[in-house]
């Protein structure tokens, strides 16, 4: 089907079959809950279809409904991912797995509705699984693996699946759609026990002072860790099931014997790896890293790739103000924590949807091969 990155992620969505919807629009957003919408209405869909009155209220209503025992799902962006932020930690205390799409968008002021990553990023530390999309076709699947990933009792964790505003959200392209069946053994209907049940009580979203608040801090960390092989199972099960594999939390090209390797991810990932062939075919041993899963962070296997580059540089769509890139600090802290030491730039673009060309890309390259250490943005100056 010729289809949209929120299209592609609506049908991901149906594939799955969330017993509960709780929506409420906002750009780049707004076209994911429209199709469900509509694939509700035309009984595509069995779903209640909940229209609430705010972001706030579209994640207090999943987390209600997965109380419940229902398989739900919400989307939001930007400044709605902002408004629902108190819910975030909610959910993931909870331990429930609420799969939500956000549109990666800007975060005012100034007021902006194009595409940075920054409103996810703010919220890295909320206790959900963080993974980003590169094209529609990965949206896709990831609609559908999130919810095995997030509801297996070994993780139990609420998940985030980010698309880049309108880069990928509004971008078309031929995407695979499984049949139903074939989607229906992959993913089982929902069942858990940690849910409210009349006939076997049991106490949800209690409160919890200093002798036990660790314990329960703990076991969602721990959960998160666990996820990385989760990961990897239910990624072996898409590939037997729909004949479509993926490389786990990271995706390596051309690190092999790579001398400056490009850590970014999302959709700008496919333009670094052009330009990284065309390096390549000038005589320079460039690679690219994509990192697909930011929670659980990819540490192991960035020390694994990086660990034999001479430099490496990060490229990334936001900024935490007055220090350098999260995801930079990230890589720097698994390098450090990994006996590795080598320079390693952080370069900002794409920032309120500001383009990111290939010569962008080649002048970080070549910053890379010069050993920068610095943080710098590829557009704009003081304003």
């Amino acid at each position: 089907m010729f289809l949209s990155g929120n299209e592609a992620f609506a049908h991901g969505v149906r594939l799955a079959r969330p017993g509960v919807i709780s929506a409420y629009p906002i750009t780049p957003q707004t076209t994911v809950v429209e199709k469900l919408s509509e694939m509700v209405a035309d009984g595509e869909l069995e779903s209640d279809f909940v229209h609430v009155e705010s972001e706030h209220s579209a994640l207090s209503c999943a987390i209600g409904a997965s109380a419940a025992g229902a398989r739900t799902f919400t989307a939001t962006s930007s400044q709605g991912l902002l408004y629902m932020a108190e819910c975030l930690p909610y959910a993931a205390g909870g331990r429930f797995p609420i799969v939500m799409m956000n549109a990666n968008r800007s975060t005012a002021l100034p007021w902006n509705i194009y595409g940075d990553q920054r409103d996810s990023m703010l919220l890295l530390d909320s206790g959900w699984i963080q993974a980003y999309a590169e094209d529609g076709q990965e949206a896709l699947d990831l609609a559908v693996m999130a919810y095995r990933i997030a509801e297996d009792p070994r993780v139990s964790t609420p998940f985030m699946v980010n698309l880049d505003g309108f880069h990928l959200t509004h971008t078309y392209e031929i995407v695979d759609v499984p049949d139903r069946g074939s989607a229906d053994s992959y993913l089982p209907p929902y069942e858990t026990e940690n849910r409210i049940d009349l006939e076997n009580p049991r106490n949800l979203c209690f409160s919890a002072g200093p002798e036990f608040n660790t314990a329960f801090k703990e076991g969602e960390h721990r959960a998160l860790l666990r996820t990385r092989d989760v990961v990897a199972e239910a990624e072996d099960g898409f590939l037997r099931a729909f004949g479509r594999g993926y490389p786990g939390l990271v995706d390596a090209y051309r690190c092999d014997d790579a001398e400056f390797v490009l850590v970014t991810l999302g959709s700008v990932s496919g333009l670094c790896r052009d330009v990284a062939d065309e390096l390549r075919s000038e005589g320079v041993r460039a690679g690219v890293l994509r990192i697909r899963y930011l929670r659980p962070f990819p540490s192991e296997e960035i020390v694994s790739v990086l660990k034999g580059a001479t430099a490496a540089g990060v490229l990334e769509k936001d900024i935490s103000f007055g220090h350098a890139g999260a995801v930079h600090t990230n890589v720097c802290s698994a390098l450090f924590s990994g006996g590795v030491s080598i320079p390693v730039c952080n370069r900002i673009g794409g920032l309120g949807g500001a383009n990111i060309s290939r010569s962008d890309v080649r002048r970080v390259f070549a910053d890379i091969a010069r050993g920068e250490r610095d943080v710098a943005f590829l557009q704009g100056g003081p304003a």
